[in-house]
């Protein structure tokens, strides 16, 4: 019988639907041709499968192949299907046994010369393995990516040849596995490195305890960069899903595995020329952007205004949703976009409008206003926290150098008690409750609501506003092991809503 059929997977955002390889020789006029919707790489392992059987010492058949990626209507790209076509070939020439491949998933790029490269998006194409009950056949060089999956059959390999030997039965691959790294060493710069700001740092904390979204505006030079790059270190470690989401990501997108930053919180911080597809994904093969690399982590925009205004504007959704769904022609991709969004902006364009040390040099208040007004209204509107962040003074400054700071350490041992409470509690961060836990856990206290009357008319807050000031009020009641909201709970939480009327 001149047919075969192996398996394999295709991407699709973060997922990898099963590709049946279908491999037909028939009589007739030599011809390799694959159908199923195959772009230009996967067109061109003809030339990668043909030379990668002859220089293995294999007889590449003269007859007319026919390769059939099914289902038929999912596009398919990429070279991860070269060894499942080429163990193909060898099957249905009858090089190897009809059912060589039973139970098994065979993915990775062929050389010229046989052997098995790396491929991107291995992690994905692992769990949806596992998840099938199937065995892996891989590309030695992913074997720690995807080992991450557990109750996983991997069998490594290097050469197609050793793929044969395996599938003949005459030289077995004992099947592997390396354990992922289970510990957490937090690394990045110490909190203790920032001289002053008392209230910056407060808030950071805040931020930090309840997954909330952050604005500092403030002169350069203020350490409002700085203590977002500290954010990381005082953040929680990421659990054993919430690590495989994120490596399944950064797979996707084709960057380096690091097993030493498993379970370390992503910390994307795009440059202000960043286009809207880099920031949110895209392309006609569609790739994972920058807020879907920040899933589970943190997302830092700094110089805020110098974005374009319609690339800011496309993070509405995803802050809102937690995920970003691109559709091109050729059909759709979702990727998950969970991030805390933590800006830093200056008050103007020269900087220092809002700084009483010093004068700015050349912005009338009409100017700075419009500075700030390339941040949209509704984009302001789902930062939770705005923050007003001055100029460091000489003495605070010069004191810093003789006393250290509060240590990430400690502010960190705060900042997990309080995700701890409120894990035990509602079973996910405080900033993404929605309307029923609000009223279930956000109970305000006497008084409370008098006063939050007077804020939503003073500083015109809309509801949405409204609803993360409860939000931010509940984490600064867990910050202090309270199981119940307090006036000065309350009064702390709006106090980072005034800003946003600057």
């Amino acid at each position: 019988m001149s047919f075969a059929s192996t398996l394999c997977r295709a991407g699709l955002g973060v997922d990898a639907p099963a590709v049946l390889v279908e491999t037909h020789l028939a009589n007739g006029l030599p011809g390799f041709h694959i159908v199923g919707l195959p772009e230009k790489a996967v067109q061109e392992s003809r030339d990668r499968v043909r030379s990668a059987l002859v220089n293995s010492g294999f007889e590449f058949p003269a007859r007319r192949i026919t390769v059939n990626l099914a289902p038929a209507d999912l596009p398919k790209q990429g070279s991860r299907f070269d060894l499942a076509i080429a163990v193909g070939i060898l099957i249905a020439s009858k090089q190897l046994p009809q059912n060589a491949t039973e139970g098994y998933e065979l993915i990775g790029e062929l050389s010229l010369a046989g052997a098995v490269r790396s491929v991107s998006g291995i992690l994905p194409m692992a769990m949806a393995t596992q998840r099938a009950g199937n065995r892996l056949i891989l590309p030695t060089a992913d074997l720690g990516e995807a080992s991450l999956v557990g109750d996983l059959e991997l069998y490594p390999v290097e050469h197609l040849l050793a793929v044969s030997g395996h599938l003949h039965g005459q030289q077995r691959i004992s099947a592997a596995s390396e354990p992922p790294p289970r510990g957490f060493s937090p690394v990045g710069p110490d909190l203790a490195d920032v001289c002053g700001q008392a209230q910056a740092r407060r808030a950071l904390e805040v931020a930090a305890a309840g997954r909330h979204n952050l604005l500092m505006t403030g002169p350069p030079g203020a350490g409002k960069s700085m203590l977002a790059h500290r954010l990381p270190g005082i953040l929680p470690p990421l659990g054993l899903d919430e690590s495989l989401q994120s490596a399944a990501i950064r797979s996707v997108a084709g960057l380096p595995f690091d097993p030493a930053s498993l379970r370390q919180r992503p910390f994307r911080a795009p440059h202000h020329t960043a286009s809207g597809v880099a920031l949110v994904g895209g392309g006609s093969n569609p790739q994972p952007g920058e807020v879907s690399l920040a899933h589970n982590g943190v997302l830092f925009l700094d110089e805020l205004p110098e974005f374009s205004a319609r690339v800011l504007d496309v993070l509405r959704e995803p802050i809102e949703t937690g995920r970003i769904l691109i559709s091109r022609a050729a059909g759709q991709a979702e990727f998950p976009a969970d991030f805390q969004l933590i800006a830093a902006m200056n008050p103007c364009k020269c900087g220092f409008a809002d700084d009483p040390a010093r004068v700015c040099p050349g912005c009338t208040p009409e100017q700075a206003a419009r500075y700030r007004r390339r941040v949209s209204g509704p984009l302001r509107d789902r930062i939770d926290i705005h923050l007003q962040v001055g100029g460091l003074p000489r003495g605070e400054l010069l004191d810093g150098l003789a006393s250290a700071a509060e240590a990430t350490a400690q502010v960190r041992s705060r900042v997990h008690a309080a995700w701890q409470r409120q894990l035990d509690r509602q079973g996910q961060p405080n900033a993404r409750l929605d309307q029923s836990n609000l009223q279930e856990h956000c109970a305000l206290p006497s008084g409370g609501r008098r006063l939050l009357g007077e804020a939503i008319e003073k500083l015109c807050l809309s509801a949405r506003a409204f609803h993360r000031i409860l939000r931010i009020a509940r984490t600064i009641a867990d910050l202090e092991g309270r199981d119940t909201i307090a006036i000065h709970h309350l009064t702390e939480a709006i106090s980072y809503r005034r800003m946003e009327q600057g």
